[in-house]
């Protein structure tokens, strides 16, 4: 059988000498050249998708949840996983009953991309003894040993859900969330395990930091985004106006400003929101149960946030905490952290319905 000879143009001749020079060079000096464009870095439109039970994803009701937030503006999703160990302590990370299944994560996944979303897959490690009032942000360990054993078990976590992102062409992970002690030690297995990761995920990445601790980060040169979960305290008032909640964000969008200039990356809010009650905007991160039910605030609050930071050129979105499974939750009567059903989700609407641009990056 004939073979047909390949003809190369002329100008590819003349590039291939030099290109083939550039490449021996950058491999003896150790630089990773890319010969593939990387994913987009674009605005997310974004809300957070939460359940904390094994079949919570895996339903009808979970579908048209998804269809309700698609309708509303969101072109983005944040699908929460949870895993879970002990105490701070213990290292011992695993599933339990309240982890989404495998096969629940997945349906999220294709329903948001059937719709046309793209999704982020947002890993939380969190404690089964809260007794002591300890929190994720608290897990760490006293030696290097058990400083190994954990990173060990947290980087399996995060690559089993690498794999599952690969699979369904997931846009984005966020490798963690809050973990203020361990992310801000050991940066060098952190480096290693996001190493790890692009070894095998080829999309974007980024890391859900507490609002108080995004400046200890030393891994942000690795990720695609600098991820903060802002919430900020606002105000001292249980009842604040809109104007009061927009001055009490200046000093902190002049701390980010900064902080951004100096990492240049790209910045999102992984979670961002406050609960529909008074007092929500003093320390927007708590629920505040006991409160009068305040639809207004919370309104404002969304309001607010979304005057101030959408004409930022270095802001890239957010993802509203939190969008919940069941289409009809939320409502006038409910003092959680949801939108659904209240005025807050028209202003979701309303700002994600504008286009935006971003020239940046």
């Amino acid at each position: 059988m004939n073979k047909k000879k390949i003809e190369i143009p002329n100008p590819v001749k003349k590039i291939l000498p030099i290109l083939s020079v550039v490449l021996l060079i950058a491999a003896a000096v150790g630089i990773k050249v890319l010969l593939t464009p990387s994913p987009d870095i674009v605005f997310q439109k974004g809300l957070g998708y939460v359940t904390w039970s094994q079949a919570g994803y895996d339903s009808s009701a979970s579908d048209e949840s998804i269809a309700r937030a698609r309708e509303d503006g969101a072109d983005w999703v944040s699908v929460l996983v949870t895993w879970y160990q002990t105490t701070p302590w213990t290292g011992d990370i695993h599933k339990t009953d309240k982890t989404p299944s495998d096969a629940s994560v997945v349906r999220a996944i294709r329903k948001a991309h059937e719709l046309g979303m793209k999704v982020t897959l947002k890993l939380h490690l969190d404690l089964l003894d809260k007794s002591d009032g300890s929190w994720r942000g608290e897990i760490g360990a006293t030696n290097e040993a058990d400083w190994k054993k954990w990173f060990d078990n947290y980087t399996e976590y995060v690559l089993y859900y690498a794999d599952i992102a690969t699979e369904e062409k997931v846009e984005m992970i966020c490798i963690g969330t809050e973990l203020s002690t361990a992310a801000s030690v050991k940066g060098y297995l952190w480096r290693d395990l996001i190493s790890k990761v692009k070894s095998k995920y080829k999309g974007l990445t980024t890391y859900a930091a507490h609002w108080d601790r995004y400046q200890d980060i030393r891994f942000w040169d690795m990720l695609d985004f600098v991820g903060i979960n802002a919430y900020f305290p606002l105000t001292e008032e249980m009842v604040p106006s809109l104007e009061v909640i927009k001055e009490g964000w200046v000093r902190w969008v002049d701390e980010m400003e900064e902080f951004q200039i100096k990492i240049n990356k790209p910045v999102i809010f992984p979670e961002i929101g406050c609960s529909s009650a008074d007092g929500g905007a003093i320390r927007p991160w708590e629920h505040v149960p006991r409160t009068e039910v305040n639809l207004q605030l919370q309104k404002d609050y969304y309001q607010a946030l979304m005057e101030i930071f959408w004409p930022k050129e270095w802001f890239y979105g957010l993802y509203w905490w939190y969008w919940g499974t069941n289409a009809n939750m939320g409502g006038q009567y409910n003092r959680g952290f949801t939108p659904q059903n209240k005025p807050a989700e028209n202003v979701v609407k309303e700002w994600f319905a504008k286009p935006v641009k971003r020239s940046q990056y």
